[in-house]
């Protein structure tokens, strides 16, 4: 086998493709040839030693793949040999094949291609934890997209317009403006060009979002939170500018709105079949043609380095993924 090592976590520039003894499944394991894996901004902090998972020296990174199960350890009842999967397991998905958790893998329908599949986990599951189960959407109420045109804000749209929602998709671009409307939002906002609280205002008639997405942070999320509607729900999903934010409590107290965080991670960690029930039922949405993840493009496995320059300049609609 080979993969993308990192020895040293300096960044993405210290990666080496090497070859490898292809590993054999232990006790509660699978392992698994890998057809496709996408590319997260959580994969590239790993390799930088700026995230809160530090794996042990050395490691694979790449945090979500698909691909085929090719043996299985002791005690591994519910996959087999031949049985296409998708797993979101924090490592190892940037090489042709790895070892995962049984448990962290997904059995996939037959419908569903290995590109989609590298794409879903993350997104889908953020996004339907997120609305559904956090915020408690309800069909008819409005839902203000903020990066609405990456991976997890793609998947918002779609997870919220399934759901019966009004969405305003909200991006920093006119052409990822085009691609929010073309995936089933109803308005948009281009904050690259204009006032973001000025045209939530305007578009609400004033009356606000019930639900706000936030991946971004930084300064669009005061802004943001100074729209909602009385009762909104603001929910924290992550921080793709870089910057944790800051927020007066008093705003959540003069609107009586809640502040909601939601992380994959620990609701997979504390409520493990919830977990599998919500994913079971994306990839029914899936098969059924309700959601479809956004693929900016797909690169040769080979050419990682070259991904994350992509992903870096902040260009990329949906997801990038790459391709054994």
């Amino acid at each position: 086998m080979h993969a993308w090592l990192c020895e040293n976590p300096v960044g993405v520039d210290a990666l080496s493709w090497k070859e490898m003894p292809t590993p054999q499944p232990k006790t509660g394991e699978v392992l698994i040839e890998i057809k496709a894996a996408s590319l997260n901004f959580p994969d590239l902090l790993i390799v930088q030693n700026k995230y809160q998972l530090k794996p042990p020296l050395p490691f694979v990174p790449g945090s979500e793949y698909a691909g085929v199960v090719q043996a299985v350890g002791a005690g591994v009842v519910h996959l087999k040999a031949g049985q296409p999967v998708a797993c979101l397991a924090g490592t190892g998905g940037f090489g042709t094949h790895t070892l995962a958790p049984a448990a962290l893998c997904l059995p996939l329908p037959g419908e569903f291609s290995f590109v989609d599949a590298a794409a879903f986990t993350m997104i889908y599951g953020t996004a339907y934890h997120s609305l559904v189960d956090r915020a408690q959407l309800k069909a008819g109420e409005t839902v203000l997209v903020l990066g609405a045109a990456g991976g997890v804000g793609t998947a918002a749209i779609q997870i919220a317009k399934a759901s019966g929602a009004h969405v305003i998709a909200a991006a920093s671009s006119a052409e990822k403006c085009a691609l929010c409307q073309s995936i089933g939002a109803d308005t948009t906002i281009n904050y690259g060009t204009d006032d973001l609280r000025d045209a939530v205002k305007a578009l609400t008639d004033g009356n606000g979002p019930d639900v706000i997405y936030d991946p971004v942070g930084g300064s669009l999320t005061e802004a943001a939170f100074r729209t909602i509607a009385w009762r909104g729900r603001y929910l924290v999903i992550g921080f793709a500018t870089g910057t944790i934010p800051s927020l007066p409590v008093n705003l959540p107290l003069l609107k009586g709105a809640s502040i909601v965080g939601a992380f994959l991670g620990s609701f997979a960690k504390h409520e493990p079949k919830a977990y599998v029930t919500m994913m079971q039922e994306l990839c029914q949405w899936y098969v059924q043609g309700k959601i479809k993840p956004v693929i900016d493009r797909s690169m040769p496995m080979a050419e990682l380095k070259a991904a994350f320059a992509h992903m870096g300049s902040r260009s990329v609609m949906g997801k990038l993924v790459l391709v054994n």
